[in-house]
């Protein structure tokens, strides 16, 4: 059973509580075997949920319980702190130290997706301000120097190795001391992938980490590979000291159950997840948001750091455009820019709660982002009289020859032109709303500010605006203005999203 398999189970399990007329041991006990049956499925250690089990009902005495206590939600307050237990080891994870020469070694198994996993964590530091590089001390696998090397490239990350040294303690070495004359912040260093089988491989993982001496250590698990998982894991924290977790091919169909509860066996934090093959599929781990968006109970926080990584509140022209009502082309081609930014639409869609994590699938994000992208060819081939028009949607009408010169431009029909300035049409009709209403974009708390009912009425313009699939699939308007609410308001408690914790 895949991740949102099992996040579907847990929850259909949690909400037969509040199907129940009566909560009793005979409705707990049901509960709890669809529960751990959902996670034995998704292969998770079977100690791990035989602990779950015996731990929730622990805390459940339904003689010695006091009259007035909400019996569902303490039942489901347990079980959600026991999912949590189950990826949290209560470690906390390394830090990296800014000015400073960071170096992480990367340790794991064959096909794991190290060498991938060591370019993605280059490029997130990256993307924030980090001075990174790699180190390919990888010398027993063909082709391993290339595929860094091209990683590496494309992701415009220095890089170091050799097609001639065959001693990968002689490589790491040396690339390790070249950047740090060169001030490097994070240097990564990518070896060999081994087995607990062989000897000479983990000898060799010693030595390289004895000649580099790395402030951090990170195991690369693959989600496929199920419970075997566990005995690699304990193997290599016998030999180097793993200090984090990163686990890979946790989309499609990898149950990852197997490979999230042989944490356990590391005794370390889980740091990242990797979601997909691109550079950006991939996902700072948090406990409880995990659980949250395993649940559907979405991943506020998520969105907020993605919306604060864009530093929209520092392009004070376009907010004072918004203010004013304003919208042009150019200002949408560079909001359709941001959302590309923010990563996968999967990914942004599994944050907001009440959204399921297969809401867009893999074809329906990629038929998404293609969408975006034929969008913005077509907003390529305007000038800047149209893109930076006040009211561009007019200035095409007033002269329809530019739709065809547009549309010669970008290689599409005039009607694909069409398609677009209909958009900018409907987003430009938003913003005048928002402009309008007090309150919405003058900072503070948006819910505290704005009329309720200016606030109802956009809402049912932007319903207007959605697919009437998506926005059924959603629940509808009500959903819509609820999670509307949920994101003016920020960072909530996500247990009161489905009536765990208080």
């Amino acid at each position: 059973m895949v991740l949102a398999d099992l996040g579907k189970k847990i929850t259909s399990a949690l909400r037969s509580l509040s199907n129940a007329t009566v909560i009793n041991e005979d409705v707990l006990n049901s509960m709890l075997k669809e529960v751990c049956a959902a996670l034995l499925e998704a292969d998770v250690n079977v100690r791990m949920v035989s602990t779950l089990r015996t731990n929730v009902r622990s805390v459940i005495d339904f003689e010695n319980m006091a009259a007035g206590l909400n019996k569902r939600r303490i039942i489901q307050s347990a079980v959600f702190k026991e999912l949590m237990k189950l990826v949290d080891p209560g470690v906390p994870a390394y830090q990296p130290v800014k000015g400073k020469h960071n170096v992480i070694m990367f340790v794991g198994l064959q096909g794991s997706g190290k060498t991938t996993t060591c370019t993605k964590l280059a490029y997130h530091y990256m993307k924030r301000g980090w001075k990174t590089c790699l180190v390919c001390a990888d010398t027993f696998r063909a082709g391993a120097y290339d595929q860094l090397k091209q990683n590496a490239t494309k992701a415009r990350i220095p890089f170091y190795g050799s097609y001639t040294e065959i001693d990968p303690v002689v490589i790491a070495q040396e690339g390790v001391d070249m950047f740090k004359k060169e001030g490097f912040e994070i240097i990564i260093v990518d070896t060999s992938g081994r087995h607990k089988q062989e000897d000479s491989l983990f000898e060799e993982m010693l030595q390289v980490s004895n000649a580099v001496t790395p402030d951090e250590v990170i195991f690369v698990m693959d989600a496929s590979i199920g419970q075997a998982c566990e005995a690699q894991a304990r193997a290599f924290k016998e030999k180097v000291d793993v200090g984090a977790v990163i686990i890979t091919k946790l989309d499609g169909h990898a149950k990852g159950g197997g490979a999230l509860s042989a944490v356990a066996a590391t005794k370390s934090p889980i740091i990242f997840i990797g979601t997909g093959e691109h550079i950006d599929d991939f996902e700072v781990f948090k406990v409880r948001p995990f659980i949250s968006k395993l649940l559907g109970m979405g991943d506020i926080d998520g969105i907020i750091e993605k919306v604060n990584e864009l530093k929209l509140d520092e392009n004070e022209e376009l907010i004072d455009k918004l203010r004013q009502g304003h919208f042009t082309l150019r200002d949408m081609y560079e909001q359709f820019q941001n959302v590309m930014k923010m990563g996968p639409f999967s990914q942004i869609m599994s944050m907001i709660p009440g959204l399921s994590q297969d809401f867009l699938g893999k074809g329906g994000e990629q038929e998404s982002m293609a969408r975006l992208k034929r969008l913005m060819t077509i907003m390529d081939s305007m000038n800047d009289e149209e893109l930076d028009c006040r009211d561009g949607a007019k200035l095409f009408q007033k002269q329809p020859g530019r739709y065809m010169r547009v549309a010669c431009g970008s290689g599409v029909f005039e009607r694909d032109v069409k398609e677009v300035i209909s958009q900018y049409t409907k987003f430009a009709q938003i913003v005048k709303k928002m402009g309008g209403i007090k309150g919405l974009l003058s900072g503070g708390d948006p819910t505290k500010q704005v009329n309720p009912t200016q606030m109802a009425k956009l809402n049912m313009q932007m319903a207007k605006m959605m697919d009437p699939r998506v926005l059924h699939q959603m629940g509808g308007v009500p959903a819509l203005s609820n999670m509307m609410r949920q994101l003016q308001g920020g960072a909530g408690n996500m247990g009161n999203l489905m009536g765990f914790g208080k």
